[in-house]
């Protein structure tokens, strides 16, 4: 494992999800620490490469979190990214590729097949990662929306209905619980 990288995205990653550029606020750090700890757990489940995981995953919404006109296409832009920050550490050229290919695939409103685990790992630990990170949900709802309770709410539940939907069948089980839970709490 390359803790050399991964201790430096852990940093930079909430160094700029706290500058005051980033539209998204703190919650979106959150959000980014849910889906590093969620894709290493679908690595070893999945047999993915958890290196590669765990970069790509500090690294999926690295575009948008860096500048908000880049959100539409933040998954190509953060993947260009990802080559730029890695270069950097002298990084192994073909698991660059693999990273790029998971932050180019990892978004489940845009529908690239997965075509390999690593790929699959980003995704779903994405979508699952809305269920670690509801407060940053409601702060997205209540204070950047300025959304009223109930709309705020119906918009964070059906954000997580969509997120829960994009998952794997695999991983569909393996959350099915905790989805339920949260589920519960915003009925």
């Amino acid at each position: 494992m390359r803790d050399d990288i991964v201790d430096y995205l852990k940093s930079e990653i909430e160094h700029r999800c706290q500058l005051p550029a980033n539209h998204f606020g703190i919650g979106c750090f959150y959000h980014i620490r849910a889906v590093a700890k969620n894709a290493e757990m679908l690595a070893d489940i999945y047999n993915a490469d958890k290196e590669v995981v765990i970069i790509a995953a500090w690294l999926h919404d690295v575009a948008s979190i860096t500048d908000y006109s880049l959100y539409e296409d933040h998954h190509i832009h953060g993947a260009v990214m990802a080559e730029e920050i890695l270069t950097g550490f002298d990084y192994d050229s073909d698991k660059i590729r693999l990273v790029q290919q998971c932050i180019r695939n990892h978004r489940g409103s845009v529908l690239h097949s997965k075509m390999t685990v690593e790929e699959l790992c980003i995704a779903d630990a994405d979508s699952i990662s809305h269920f670690d990170s509801v407060p940053g949900l409601l702060y997205l709802a209540y204070v950047n929306k300025k959304m009223g309770i109930d709309e705020g709410r119906e918009f964070v539940r059906n954000k997580l209905i969509r997120s829960f939907k994009k998952l794997s069948t695999k991983s569909k089980v393996l959350y099915e619980s905790k989805f339920d839970q949260v589920m519960s709490v915003l009925e």
